[in-house]
């Protein structure tokens, strides 16, 4: 039975963990599956916060000839039973462990600076190698290096360089490993960058690994796939394993199987239900029901379901992506709604122009933990179906779409313009409204024959900043249709809301006023107040909201 002294919240170095007996997941059979791969260089994507720094540190004290007591911190773990082919791999080769996740700055000469300090750090640990007989070229290099002060052409060539060094000491081939690659790509993205990011990262990467000798293997770790032409150009026996691969699913997260151990170790079978309704859902290749760990961990410590793992990051590639495309908004709807919805993926990135190829963004939001595989469709073809995965992530969804409306009205947040609708401040609402159709749709976005289910997308983003107050319904039958939308307060004293969306047609309606008109006809006829009246609701409103274009209209039916 395992001796534990607390949870290592935020403990991403193995042998910290370890030393000081942290409630340890044993997830060595990683190191087994690493040991089994032929590839040379292995890439594993998975999302934030699911164990990729800390399982790649425990790669590290495995196969590190530098680290003596290897053993010991492996000792009753699942590695050490699996026989010799394993075993004697412990303390077998020299290593490099880099980190890329500090060079999330934001200019390229930043970029620069900070991997001139993560690699000064790596060539201090090896420091030893000036005490042996090594060239004065890369002698002067090396101590260029630990002063971070080396030119562009040396930082290129700092991991081969020290690769060949180690290499030529211990007269063995050298494990890399690289945590977070994608780093720096997304941020420079973001930043404003990405062009002179990507040059520079494509001669880097391509020279540590591509055609180094001196490496017996490599594996990287970060969020997303990166397109292999952006910088993995040329790049022979790479092979990447994201969250469809069978490959290494069980080594990232807690699986099913485990979390039943945890809740038994935390005492809390009581809460089984709401932990999984809030942190379960994640499905790795075939493999289902695989829980967040950090947030695990984090309401191990603190017992309060809340959302841990949306907030341990800006999520602004993901905020960008989202916030461009009208369609993706649509479906982002009904997934709130508790769908699931038939999507092209693809999980090779292409960072540029993300926002504008929609098999990129689904793809994104895949890999990067914001969606589940429910289905596959057409694999050949890159078609799923997908869900949200759980709560905490439903949260986050809605805090993006109620951030797409905050600061569009001047003067006006969106909690402002809902506060007017529900307490029947309607002259202020509409005006507010108005402004806000005006600032969020283009040109673009909005022309005279777009879809009523465009503007209903709008209008029900907008009001998920009442869901602690309101159960908003959408699209569900009442008296003799289906109302468009039905706000439901949790307290039957309040204000209720029948919502209406009519868009204008052409060939019929010339004026906004006819559109008006006409749904308020249908609002009537169909009698879609019924269901609110027959459960006790008396506060009822009936409000139409008609577009032409980027005009807008609201009238409320007495």
């Amino acid at each position: 039975m395992q001796e534990w002294t607390g949870i290592g919240i935020g403990e991403s170095n193995f042998k910290g963990l370890r030393l000081r007996k942290n409630y340890f997941i044993d997830k060595t059979m990683y190191i087994k599956n690493i040991i089994d791969n032929q590839s040379r260089v292995v890439l594993v994507t998975r999302p934030r916060r699911f164990g990729k720094t800390l399982n790649m540190s425990m790669l590290r004290y495995f196969f590190d000839c530098d680290v003596k007591d290897a053993k010991e911190l492996f000792e009753g773990l699942k590695i050490m039973e699996q026989g010799e082919k394993y075993t004697s791999k412990l303390g077998a080769y020299p290593c490099i462990y880099l980190t890329m996740k500090d060079l999330n700055v934001t200019k390229y000469e930043y970029m620069l600076m900070q991997l001139k300090t993560a690699m000064m750090e790596v060539y201090f640990e090896k420091r030893y190698l000036l005490e042996g007989d090594i060239p004065e070229g890369d002698r002067n290099t090396f101590n260029r290096m630990l002063a971070a002060n080396v030119n562009e052409m040396e930082l290129l060539n700092s991991v081969k360089t020290l690769s060949k060094l180690l290499y030529h000491y211990y007269n063995k081939p050298v494990m890399l490993f690289i945590d977070e690659y994608d780093v720096p790509l997304q941020t420079a993205y973001v930043e404003g960058y990405y062009e002179e990011a990507v040059k520079f990262l494509k001669t880097f990467y391509g020279t540590t690994f591509k055609d180094n000798s001196y490496l017996e293997k490599t594996v990287l770790t970060g969020v997303s796939r990166v397109a292999k032409e952006s910088i993995f150009s040329g790049a022979n026996n790479f092979d990447v394993y994201t969250v469809l691969n069978n490959e290494f699913a069980e080594d990232f997260g807690i699986t099913s199987e485990e979390m039943g151990k945890v809740i038994q170790d935390f005492g809390v079978k009581e809460e089984k239900e709401e932990i999984k309704k809030w942190y379960d859902g994640y499905r790795i290749g075939e493999v289902e029901g695989i829980y967040n760990p950090w947030s695990i961990l984090n309401y191990l410590s603190k017992k309060e379901l809340v959302p841990y793992w949306v907030n341990t990051s800006s999520n602004d590639l993901i905020k960008l992506t989202l916030k461009k495309s009208m369609t993706v908004k649509e479906k982002i709807e009904r997934l709130l709604k508790g769908e699931t919805i038939e999507v092209p993926i693809n999980l090779e990135t292409v960072i540029v122009g993300i926002e504008d190829k929609e098999d990129n963004i689904w793809g994104l939001m895949l890999g990067t933990g914001y969606l589940k595989v429910a289905e596959v469709v057409n694999l050949a073809e890159g078609i799923y179906k997908v869900q949200i995965p759980n709560y905490e992530i439903k949260t986050l969804f809605y805090d993006i779409v109620r951030n797409w409306f905050a600061d569009k009205v001047p003067g006006n947040d969106l909690r402002s313009i809902l506060k007017d609708l529900v307490s029947l401040n309607l002259s202020e609402f509409e005006k507010k409204f108005r402004v806000l159709v005006k600032e969020m749709f283009s040109y673009m976005d909005v022309g005279e024959n777009t879809a009523e289910n465009f503007y209903h997308a709008f209008v029900l983003g907008m009001l998920v900043g009442l869901r602690d107050s309101y159960y908003v319904n959408s699209n569900r039958e009442s008296g003799f249709g289906r109302y468009d939308i039905m706000l439901e307060p949790q307290d039957k004293n309040k204000n209720s809301f029948i919502i209406e969306f009519k868009v204008a047609d052409d060939l019929e309606e010339k004026t906004i006023e006819e559109v008006i008109a006409n749904a308020k006809k249908q609002i009537e006829e169909r009698d879609y107040e019924s269901n609110l009246r027959e459960r006790g609701f008396t506060n009822i409103t009936k409000m139409v909201f008609a577009f032409k274009g980027k005009e807008c209209k609201m009238e409320v039916i007495r």
